[in-house]
């Protein structure tokens, strides 16, 4: 492995944990509907946690002192694990999955991996010797990348990846030659794909994207469904019935018009999925989170490399 970059995005965990968990609740009177404070856990959720702020405007739901709800998504997953940290099913009531941002696996132009087939075939066969670059260790890009080894049988623990703190320094390094191939969000790759620079092999969604001439990686065979994904969690005790008026309220939103033109101007694309089956589907994606992570050597006797905040390397 190339680099170790590990960022705290966890952090915000034990910060919602100490702050909303025992918070009164403003329930909602007779005929009218709770108020919600709607919150980014960080940076990093702040347009996704604006987007369904103003959508839930739109639908009728007032905002300010109420319940509150934090944005949160799957770089704080992993980043508990990685930091050996108790997970968003630990430290907050999930609500309701929001939206998604697919990745895509991308090559140089004149790369001699004409498609998705023969990049999986150098990877199943060489994958210390098969370049890959895209963000941080860890984070989103380097998770697809080991679902994409394990879907293939490929030695996971084995793949040469180099992490970068930004989508434009994985651009470079691939059209410099420092990569083979590399994974990132789509819409930080469009540009490069516009102009030629890159040629796009798979996406990571369960269907095509309309105007990408590019499979998925299920159609590439290589059983991955994956987004880096975002949702809407409550407080650690949330009562049940703020709770399932938060879930009402998600849903709502979830399903409006307004919050599907938000993620279709936004290049997200909306996987709502609400109440228990989240609970599940979270408790799912945890364990296939845990697991990748394992795999890739990030886990295990490699947690006394994790460190928190600057690691000592500028980021």
């Amino acid at each position: 492995m190339r680099r170790r970059r590990f960022f705290a995005w966890g952090l915000g965990l034990a910060a919602c944990a100490a702050g909303c968990g025992t918070e009164r609740f403003a329930g909602s009177a007779a005929g009218l509907r709770a108020r919600y404070s709607i919150s980014p856990q960080g940076r990093r959720w702040e347009r996704v946690g604006q987007a369904f702020a103003d959508a839930a405007r739109a639908a009728g739901y007032e905002s300010g002192a109420g319940v509150r709800i934090m944005v949160s998504g799957l770089p704080a997953l992993a980043a508990a694990e990685l930091n050996n940290a108790q997970t968003l099913l630990d430290t907050a009531t999930p609500l309701s999955r929001l939206a998604g941002e697919v990745e895509v696996v991308v090559v140089p132009v004149h790369s001699p991996f004409g498609d998705f087939e023969a990049f999986g075939a150098h990877l199943l066969a060489s994958p210390g010797q098969t370049q890959l670059a895209g963000g941080p260790q860890g984070e989103p890009d380097h998770l697809l990348f080991g679902l994409i080894a394990r879907g293939l049988g490929a030695d996971t623990r084995q793949l040469d990846y180099t992490g970068y703190p930004s989508s434009q320094e994985a651009v470079t390094a691939l059209l410099s030659g420092k990569a083979a191939a590399a994974a990132g969000p789509l819409a930080d790759w469009r540009a490069s794909i516009k102009a030629g620079q890159v040629k796009a092999l798979a996406v990571s969604s369960a269907r095509q994207v309309p105007g990408l001439d590019a499979p998925t990686l299920l159609e590439s065979g290589v059983r991955v469904d994956f987004t880096d994904w975002a949702a809407a969690f409550g407080p650690e005790r949330m009562p049940d019935e703020s709770r399932e008026s938060a879930i009402r309220m998600c849903e709502d939103v979830t399903g409006s018009a307004d919050w599907e033109a938000a993620c279709r101007s936004a290049g997200w694309i909306s996987i709502p999925l609400s109440g228990a089956d989240f609970k599940q589907w979270l408790g799912s994606e945890v364990e296939r989170t845990r697991a990748v992570l394992r795999d890739l050597g990030l886990l295990g006797a490699t947690k006394a490399t994790t460190c928190w905040g600057s690691c000592g390397n500028g980021h």
